[in-house]
């Protein structure tokens, strides 16, 4: 192998919980061992030595109750005076006559309860114990016998020495069997193979980040493995899945970067092709609009050709400055559709700016048959162009005032205002309404479009509503127009921001 279990260091090292977290698994196998061998020492010094104790404290006992039996069958008057020692060596010690006072009061209750009977004293660990009490002539005596096998003592230490040993020694072979042959080939080794493919992935190597299957065993390491190379492999497929779907990703993106520029070219085409379009579309209205006042001026200019002497009637006249005029108002028209200067941004009283264009109406519409009511409060003030603003009034009450007249009926203009929120920002909404007879379906459309409408004659030149809609437009606004819901009558709505933003420049076709 490459490396081993012990040198191997890991690159996100986990958060230590215990004295043996920060240990490779060697090393914790190691403490393991002696901590365990050192636990089952102090076992059996514990539990073991007290119990072979007891077992030769036992054969004391017995060994002394033995003694004090063959010692009560013999007369003991012929074996030596009452109060005297009659055995006293290092393993057996015979008392006679001893005094009760001096011994425990149990020992005397227990060799009273059956005179002539030797009874073993329970308890002592050193030495055996046998206690009699007998009765001659009506004295009674008290008998101890103690015994002490040092032999069997030190034979039974021994012996207890050797079974730790033996027990120790074989741990320490089991152990080292298990550290020098099982544990490498079944842990340690898999272990090290895992961290050699972990090791392979961070490193790029992607030939070497799968376990190879002969290295796989059979316990929960090898389902370790197993599961990591399945997850292995379908995460490289989730990648090459990725990098298709981010290579046809980058083709759509290129195919539809094409098709906007195709897109783009094709919209610059029509926007050209329109303006053109458009600008014929002018020019087919102005050379309209043309040709009726030339007509009329030619006749009255050919007139004079053929009769120099004679001049023209007062009617004639007449004629030829409504013409002239109408000529007039049409280059305006057509001046004021296509200038562009920039507006000047000032605080603007909407209502003032609605008296100012009903004061030039009067003068340009005296008698017409329209009643004109402005119920702009007085208090709406917005930032805008003031002249621009009067002749975008100007545009729509003479239109609403044209359509009246149309009618039979005297009609009847209202001009309101109010302020609105939306997004967050304030629009003053101004409405003239109108009871003619409404605006045709099929113009509504295009009626903010030049020369769209219908009635163009010495009052009208077919772009005030053009004119009005750029205006609005460059004030950041919108003029919109509709026709009232149940009853007859144009809707006009003009939505300007109360505080203006960046005035646009007008556009021009």
């Amino acid at each position: 192998m490459s490396r081993t279990v012990d040198n191997q260091t890991s690159a996100h090292p986990a958060r230590r919980r215990g004295v043996l977290a920060g240990m490779r698994i060697r090393k914790k196998m190691i403490v393991l061992h002696t901590i365990f061998s050192l636990a089952m020492t102090l076992i059996l010094l514990v539990t073991l030595r007290p119990a072979l104790l007891r077992v030769v404290s036992r054969a004391e006992e017995q060994e002394a109750s033995r003694l004090l039996e063959l010692t009560l069958r013999t007369s003991p008057r012929a074996i030596a005076p009452a109060g005297e020692l009659l055995i006293d060596g290092e393993q057996v010690r015979i008392r006679r006559g001893v005094d009760p006072r001096t011994v425990p009061a149990d020992w005397v209750e227990r060799a009273r309860a059956v005179p002539g009977t030797a009874h073993i004293v329970p308890g002592r660990a050193l030495p055996g114990v046998a206690t009699a009490w007998t009765e001659l002539d009506g004295i009674g005596e008290l008998w101890i016998v103690e015994t002490s096998i040092e032999t069997s003592r030190r034979a039974v230490l021994s012996v207890y020495g050797l079974a730790v040993l033996a027990l120790l020694f074989f741990y320490a072979l089991v152990a080292g069997a298990l550290e020098l042959f099982v544990l490498p080939q079944h842990v340690y080794g898999p272990i090290s193979r895992i961290l050699d493919a972990d090791q392979a992935l961070t490193d790029g190597r992607t030939s070497e980040e799968l376990v190879p299957d002969d290295a796989i065993t059979h316990d929960e390491l090898g389902e370790i493995m197993r599961s990591r190379n399945e997850t292995i492999r379908r995460i490289r497929r989730h990648e090459r899945a990725l990098a298709e779907a981010l290579a046809q990703i980058e083709l759509v993106a290129a195919d539809l970067k094409r098709k906007n520029h195709l897109l783009e070219t094709a919209r610059r085409n029509l926007a050209g092709a329109d303006r053109l379009v458009s600008l014929g579309i002018m020019a087919a209205g102005i050379a309209h609009e043309l040709n009726t006042p030339l007509a009329v001026a030619k006749g009255l200019v050919e007139k004079l050709d053929t009769d120099p002497s004679r001049s023209l009637s007062q009617t004639e006249s007449a004629l030829l400055r409504r013409v002239i005029g109408r000529l007039e108002r049409l280059s305006e028209g057509l001046l004021d559709f296509a200038r562009v200067r920039p507006p000047e941004s000032s605080p603007v009283a909407l209502r003032e700016v609605t008296i100012e264009a009903m004061e030039l109406l009067r003068l340009d519409r005296g008698s017409a048959r329209a009643q004109i009511v402005n119920d702009i409060p007085a208090d709406l003030i917005v930032e805008a162009d003031g002249d621009r603003l009067v002749q975008v009034m100007v545009n729509l009450v003479r239109n609403a005032i044209d359509a009246i007249s149309r009618t039979d009926h005297p009609g009847l203009v209202t001009i309101e205002a109010e302020t609105i929120e939306r997004d967050g920002q304030a629009w003053a909404l101004v409405t003239i309404t109108d009871d003619g007879p409404g605006i045709d379906p099929q113009v509504l459309l295009h009626l903010f479009e030049p020369f769209v409408s219908s009635h163009l004659d010495d009052r009208g030149t077919g772009l005030g509503l053009a004119v009005s809609e750029g205006i609005v437009r460059e004030h950041g606004g919108t003029l919109l127009a509709r026709n009232r819901t149940g009853q007859c009558g144009a809707v006009f709505e003009v939505m300007l921001p109360v505080r203006s933003p960046t005035l646009l420049p007008l556009e021009t076709p």
